[in-house]
């Protein structure tokens, strides 16, 4: 929940009760000891520390604030004014490291990808694998360098038009996670999402399938001819995806995220006897 602006005056925690803490909740914070006690662990100073709780309390995203956010068992950096991966998208990390794994020396390729969550997951998991991450947003590629190792490569444009033309064909597995919001539902989002990060990153036009579409149809060039494209999207756009012009050449199914509203859309080369279908995300282990 997105913490509103009550004036605080933070004061260390004491034994009968933690006034930052109650500050914080008071502001919406739904984890506010586990903010307070991270915000002073980053803090240096008591001045910095009144600073970002100030910051906090008038909706600045936590993660902003630290510069970093835990993605499974990775810490990425980030910063203020880019998009922050969201939890739910450790399903489509999940699944490109499934799919990437499948194969040798993988070449894996995370577009519109921010900081590079999916890549650096894929980077730390899968032996071997020559890892590319594409963006429009300069500033998020400065974390994603950051965030991913040095023999990663990272290209500055939109889709597909900065990564070389070498890797035509010969991608085997392409993750994204598109902004895929419909434009007339920005309004919805949480505060911190549509007043701390950038909309370019989060709406995908009157369907939010804008991004989709382009990726899937430009996904036929870049693939291998075993490779996978693995989008993130919501349950409800994905047979309008799947049922879309041009999906013949893929066998399509989709993995079910825990949330109820998150899938991650599979796109395969086709194989003859298999058709459109959905599966229930896979049980650990």
């Amino acid at each position: 929940m997105t913490p509103q602006s009550p004036d605080v005056h933070v004061q260390p925690a004491g034994l009968l009760g933690d006034p930052l803490a109650d500050a914080l909740r008071r502001a919406g914070c739904v984890f506010a000891e586990d903010e307070a006690a991270l915000l002073r662990q980053h803090a240096s100073v008591a001045d910095e520390l009144d600073e970002l709780v100030e910051r906090r309390i008038a909706g600045e995203p936590l993660e902003h604030l630290l510069g970093w956010v835990e993605f499974g068992d990775l810490r990425l950096r980030v910063g203020p004014g880019v998009f922050v991966p969201r939890q739910r998208s450790l399903l489509l990390a999940q699944e490109a490291v499934r799919a990437a794994g499948e194969r040798t020396d993988p070449v894996v390729l995370e577009a519109f990808c921010g900081v590079a969550p999916i890549a650096s997951v894929v980077a730390a998991s899968v032996s071997g694998a020559r890892v590319h991450a594409a963006d429009i947003a300069a500033d998020a590629l400065v974390h994603a360098r950051r965030n991913l190792p040095d023999d990663a490569q990272i290209h500055h444009g939109t889709g597909f038009d900065a990564v070389p033309e070498s890797l035509a064909g010969h991608v085997d597995v392409i993750a994204a996670v598109p902004p895929y919001v419909p434009d007339h539902a920005f309004g919805l989002l949480a505060p911190e999402a549509r007043d701390h990060e950038p909309r370019r990153a989060l709406t995908g036009g009157v369907d939010g399938l804008d991004h989709v579409d382009t990726l899937v149809d430009a996904a036929q060039t870049w693939l291998s001819d075993t490779g996978t494209l693995l989008i993130e999207m919501n349950v409800a756009q994905f047979d309008a995806v799947a049922a879309g012009d041009g999906r013949r050449a893929f066998d399509i199914d989709a993995v079910a995220g825990d949330d109820g509203q998150t899938v991650v859309a599979r796109f395969r080369r086709w194989l003859p006897g298999r058709g459109v279908r959905f599966r229930e995300r896979p049980a650990a282990g």
